[in-house]
């Protein structure tokens, strides 16, 4: 596991270079933002909240919560995706705390509120994290922005190959500095996800309750709005929030 972590941590500290060159990592479209920001704001308690963000990244949910009033903690095994966040927060003056640590060893807490986007997929055991999140919220409630990322076979190959091409003639660079590492994604229950389903069972595996969901059809909307023509086709994918209480 360690060696996992190691790895992992070290090809997000090389991504943090890159990664804010992707509009949707860096919420720099406003469209996109606000979607987001609506979607925070559906599904967060009333503020002022204790709000743990996991894979906060450079910083995207954590500097929308904290905008809208919410007290947040942003959480990444990276300290280079956090150097960036933090310049972020400190640019748009926003109090946020950053903290160094896996997904499964979260800050003690309490946390009204446990969030995470596009996270549960990069971590060697989703139950684990998840209990992990449970326990620093107790009465609290967990809220996992996710996508069907994993769908296989030739239309999916076909479909990426379309991609490539379609980026390069807008001159687009991929939104990752290289390719995840196939032997880690092997060490990855939830890599390839092409539904909720698991993430759904994982949550009630670790003792979460109330278990719902609901499509992000807003943000999808503006990620598509915010792409070239054909490419925002090509790149839709089903975005969605599973909500559970403690």
């Amino acid at each position: 596991m360690a060696e996992v972590h190691d790895r992992i941590r070290d090809w997000w500290d090389r991504d943090a270079r890159t990664y804010d060159r992707s509009a949707s990592h860096a919420m720099t479209d406003p469209v996109e933002a606000a979607a987001w920001r609506a979607a925070l704001q559906r599904s967060l308690p009333e503020p002022p909240a204790r709000v743990l963000d996991v894979g906060a990244g450079t910083g995207a949910l954590s500097l929308l919560a904290a905008e809208l009033g919410h007290r947040v903690t942003a959480l990444d095994l990276s300290p280079g995706m956090l150097e960036r966040a933090r310049a972020k927060a400190e640019a748009q003056g926003l109090d946020v705390d950053f903290v160094v640590g896996a997904a499964e060893e979260p800050p003690p807490g309490p946390f009204h509120v446990v969030i995470e986007r596009h996270v549960l997929w990069t971590a060697p055991d989703p139950v684990a994290s998840l209990r992990a999140w449970r326990e620093v919220a107790p009465g609290g409630r967990v809220v996992l922005f996710e996508g069907a990322w994993g769908a296989a076979g030739p239309a999916a190959q076909a479909r990426e190959a379309a991609i490539e091409v379609v980026r390069r003639f807008y001159g687009m660079p991929p939104d990752h500095h290289a390719p995840y590492d196939p032997e880690i994604l092997s060490a990855l229950p939830l890599a390839r996800l092409d539904s909720p389903r698991p993430i759904i069972e994982a949550a009630f595996e670790a003792g979460w309750r109330a278990v719902r969901l609901y499509r992000l059809r807003d943000v999808e909307w503006a990620q598509r709005a915010g792409s070239p023509p054909v490419l925002g086709w090509l790149e839709r994918v089903p975005r969605y929030a599973i909500v559970a209480d403690a």
